[in-house]
């Protein structure tokens, strides 16, 4: 399992490298097969004054399946690591808990799996409240006609809509993209890769 992680805003000395490490040296124990995790740690300025630490993980597994968890909390970057890990930890007990759903091989653990992986302890993490039960039915299908433009005339018809995200056709990369709008201010966009 390589775990990689990177800060912005916020420098990674050694003491903070270490205890990030040592929390996340055990999460292999509760799900096998992890390919990579990813942390990205950092401090962010909020309008109302002080600061903000942010610790986002990102676990990738073998078999494509991708599990993320995000925490924001005013103090302590530590505290928003181990936030961030409890709520991974119950991520990873719904991953492990669906089995039944129909076509999820990809995105649920295999037998395999969950005969050599532990049960997280119930002092690993703190029980917040219940997340909503994931709901597979889609509801709604919905056409999109799609006009081929760059990203600057993507985010301007996506302003212009009112909208958070646009799906277009991206001349210049001659694929689909998605722009879309940060919650950290600024524009992101989404270039599919096949797997």
């Amino acid at each position: 399992m390589n775990i990689h992680i990177r800060g912005n805003n916020l420098d990674i000395n050694d003491s903070l490298e270490t205890y990030t490490r040592k929390k996340l040296a055990r999460i292999d124990r509760y799900l096998p097969n992890i390919a990579e995790v990813w942390v990205e740690l950092s401090k962010e300025h909020i309008k109302r004054g002080g600061d903000q630490a942010v610790a986002q993980i990102t676990i990738r597994h073998q078999r494509g399946a991708i599990l993320r968890a995000e925490e924001r909390v005013g103090g302590d970057v530590t505290v928003a690591i181990n936030q961030a890990l409890d709520k991974l930890y119950r991520r990873i007990e719904r991953f492990k808990g669906k089995r039944d759903r129909k076509g999820a091989e990809r995105f649920s653990a295999t037998l395999d799996e969950l005969s050599s992986a532990e049960t997280i302890p119930a002092d690993e993490y703190v029980e917040l409240e219940a997340e909503p039960e994931f709901q597979p039915d889609i509801i709604r299908r919905k056409q999109v006609t799609v006009t081929a433009m760059n990203e600057d005339e993507a985010i301007e018809q996506m302003e212009l809509l009112g909208h958070t995200f646009f799906i277009f056709y991206n001349q210049s990369a001659n694929c689909m993209n998605v722009v879309y709008k940060r919650g950290a201010g600024g524009y992101g966009v989404l270039n599919p890769v096949l797997e």
